[in-house]
This record gives structure tokens, C-alpha cells and sequence, in this order.
């Protein structure tokens, strides 16, 4: 993994992108400090149409709000002053 400081960031910042789209991982730096890293994403993305998504969840059981909500305020008794 390579340092660079912020500036380096900022005044390269397109050389750097290329670098990370290529496989390269970077720490980014401020005042000495390491703050961030930049790495690739794995995998390539890709848009997946509404209609595969549609029928990818339509065999999924249905929710039963009344239990959801049940279940969420035993999980979050302890902050019910915080709920409204």
C-alpha cells in the first residue's frame, strides 16, 4: 500500500483514480496521520433490471409488520426514551 498526503490527493487526483481503477491501494495521509485508504471495488458493478429484481422476490414471504415491530422494540427497549 503507497502513502500520499492529501496535497498529493488533491493535485493528482485523476493519476491516482487511474491507479486504484488498476488495482493499486493507497493511504491517504494528514499531517503525518493516516486518515483514509483507497482501494479498488471487487468485482465489476452492473445495473440489474426492475423487472429481475421484481421476480427474484416474489416467492419471498411477505413481512408481517405487527411482529417486525415487536421484535424491534425488544431489541431496542433499552433506548424507548430515544424512539418516538
Amino acid at each position: 500500500m503507497t502513502l500520499i498526503t492529501q496535497r498529493e490527493l488533491r493535485n493528482g487526483s485523476a493519476g491516482i483514480m487511474d491507479r486504484v481503477q488498476r488495482g493499486e491501494h493507497f493511504t491517504v495521509t494528514r499531517n503525518g496521520q493516516p486518515v483514509a485508504e483507497l482501494v479498488p471495488i471487487l468485482g465489476p458493478r452492473h445495473e440489474v433490471p426492475t423487472e429481475e429484481l421484481v421476480a427474484a422476490m416474489a416467492d419471498l414471504p411477505r413481512l408481517d409488520w405487527a411482529t417486525m415491530r415487536a421484535e424491534a422494540d425488544t431489541f431496542f427497549a433499552d433506548d424507548a426514551d430515544r424512539i418516538g
